[in-house]
């Protein structure tokens, strides 16, 4: 099985941990034939002949094996834990790791709810899986087997009358699982459905309340809840169909132990004590059998998860690190150029022929309508994505020959649609500089024009703002991020509309911190306010994938195109008339 054999590869050195508690299970279930071998013996041997010199030591005898088998037992499940949450943290950590790596394509096919599904219920399944199901099912067999090879070497006829029976009781829970394993696979993808509605409800909350959308959003998860609530009543149902045959044919063993048994204890082939011995492990044919539909549950459910696991476990990036890829210990010049590129998404062209050069410590200004490529144009700049054709180069080489830390490194970015973690003010404006010293973070916060505002709350610097910088205002959200941006020095900066939540007042002085950055930077301004791009060495304007129009303020102005026109009236100035640049 591929799923065990990717289990046993990431288990390491803690396997080990595995095989011996597994043995352990092993020996403790082939123990439990002894204390009704010695039974057997007492019957026959002391209480029948009225011997008493044996009784004591076979008392004794019993007592000890009792005790070492519950030791033995103790150090197994201690064994079998240890190497579980070992294994649990291990994969866990490296399936976070493979996430952080993934590339956004990868993000835009996989829900946020389904991979959190993945990182814990299904992780825990495995886990438990591992820690107990193995056991048990080791349990099962060695009982069953055992009991069988001690039942022949008393009465082979009353073995085989019992041995009859169970091969029924395989076929039900053969059948049974069957039609069990792909009902678990759908209840899984329920669950998926019904924590990404949770998650989605759960960070969009501001925006539910905004539209007085509750009562449409409880309605969507009440629905998602039934469906996995029908689908889990649906996996039970079957379960308890299939039992009561389970159950039946499991009785029947004792019932054929009784009558079979008492047959040849009247015919005079079987004696008491063997009779007591058939009696009190007739229990270890039928549970091991009356367990395995509760087996092969938990069995599959394990496929199920490991399955899910398996799929982000082994997903592969588009964007890596090619093999000639360098790290170059000189800072980034900043020089920027798109060379004839393209980038295709399902299909369709989202950027088109793109051509522009921005030299180092330029400032390049990006206008254009809603889904015009602004964003893809970044996206590419950043490396997020490959071009379809052509090449996208900083200082001259394609971004490929550079590593992506190195890049990453080189470049920043300031959002519109601004993410603050739950963390102090501080620690989100040097969440890309960790060494970043206090009065570093305090100039960063100065030139975004964020410092009055941080001043003015209850902690300053120090105060904890929660997830998606709730309690702060679009503007104040929109200036830490700037000030996170600025905080990495970056040779490359990127302002996607991240004034756009500002007053103007606030917009201008920021644009001069920007100019007057105590360390050299290319700068890449996607705005909608003309007064954001007009002082830029060089503004695209796009629309439809392709830059329809390139060049300066007062080119574009001369041009009496569509920058004009967004000019015209965003000044109030009516079309024809004409004023300074």
């Amino acid at each position: 099985m591929l799923e065990l054999k990717w289990l046993w590869k990431y288990m390491g050195p803690k396997r080990r941990y595995l095989v011996i508690g597994l043995c352990l299970s092993a020996i403790t279930s082939a123990m439990l034939i002894i204390n009704p071998m010695l039974s057997q013996k007492l019957i026959d041997e002391v209480i029948t002949p009225q011997n008493t010199k044996l009784l004591l030591p076979l008392l004794g005898l019993m007592l000890a094996v009792q005790l070492i088998r519950l030791s033995l037992r103790y150090l197994m499940v201690v064994l079998l834990e240890k190497n579980s949450q070992q294994m649990l943290d291990d994969v866990r950590t490296r399936l976070y790791d493979v996430i952080q790596n993934e590339d956004y394509r990868f993000f835009g096919r996989m829900r946020t709810g389904d991979l959190m599904t993945r990182m814990t219920n299904d992780l825990d399944m495995i886990r438990h899986s591992t820690a107990w199901i193995s056991y048990s099912v080791v349990d099962s067999i060695v009982i069953f087997a055992v009991t069988i090879i001690y039942f022949c070497t008393v009465n082979v006829q009353l073995t085989l009358c019992l041995a009859a029976i169970t091969p029924f009781i395989l076929l039900i829970t053969m059948a049974f699982s069957k039609i069990v394993h792909p009902m678990y696979v759908r209840l899984r993808e329920k669950l998926s459905r019904l924590n990404t509605v949770a998650q989605e409800n759960i960070e969009g909350n501001r925006v539910v309340k905004a539209f007085a959308r509750e009562e449409f959003e409880k309605q969507k998860f009440e629905e998602r809840n039934e469906e996995f609530r029908k689908s889990n009543l649906k996996t039970t149902y079957v379960g308890v169909k299939f039992q009561p045959f389970i159950d039946l044919l499991s009785q029947s063993l004792t019932v054929t132990t009784l009558l079979v048994g008492g047959i040849f204890m009247i015919q005079g082939t079987l004696t008491a004590g063997e009779m007591l011995a058939f009696s009190s492990l007739t229990w270890a044919l039928a549970n091991p059998l009356r367990n395995l539909g509760m087996l092969i549950n938990d069995i599959q459910r394990f496929f199920a998860s490991c399955d899910m696991v398996m799929e982000v476990f082994y997903a592969v990036p588009s964007i890596v690190n090619h093999s000639n890829s360098t790290a170059p210990k000189e800072r980034a010049k900043g020089d920027v150029e798109f060379r004839d590129v393209t980038f295709n998404v399902d299909g369709k062209d989202a950027v088109t022929d793109l051509n522009f050069h921005v030299q180092p410590g330029q400032t390049l200004g990006i206008m254009g309508t809603t889904g015009s490529g602004k964003t893809s144009l970044v996206n590419l700049m950043m490396r997020a994505y490959e071009p379809t054709k052509g090449a996208v180069l900083l200082d001259g080489k394609p971004l490929q020959q550079y590593q992506l830390s190195y890049l990453r490194r080189s470049m920043a970015i300031a959002m519109q649609d601004v993410f603050l973690f739950s963390d102090t003010v501080e620690g989100n404006i040097a969440y890309g500089n960790a060494e970043l010293s206090q009065e570093g973070v305090i100039e960063c916060a100065k030139a975004a024009d964020a410092d009055g505002f941080i001043r003015k709350l209850s902690d300053s610097y120090d105060t904890l703002i929660g997830e998606r910088g709730v309690g702060l205002s679009g503007g104040q959200k929109q200036r830490i991020s700037l000030a996170r941006a600025l905080a990495m020095r970056p040779s490359v900066l990127i302002l996607d509309d991240t004034t756009s939540a500002v007053d103007m007042e606030t917009e201008q002085y920021i644009q001069g911190q920007l100019r007057s950055l105590d360390f050299p930077c290319t700068k890449v301004v996607i705005a909608q306010r003309v007064s954001s791009v007009q002082d830029a060495d060089q503004i695209l304007i796009m629309d439809n994938g392709r830059i329809i129009e390139h060049g300066t303020h007062e080119e574009l102005l001369k041009n009496r195109g569509f920058y004009y026109k967004i000019w015209a009236l965003q000044n109030s100035v009516k079309e024809g008339e004409t004023l300074g640049a």
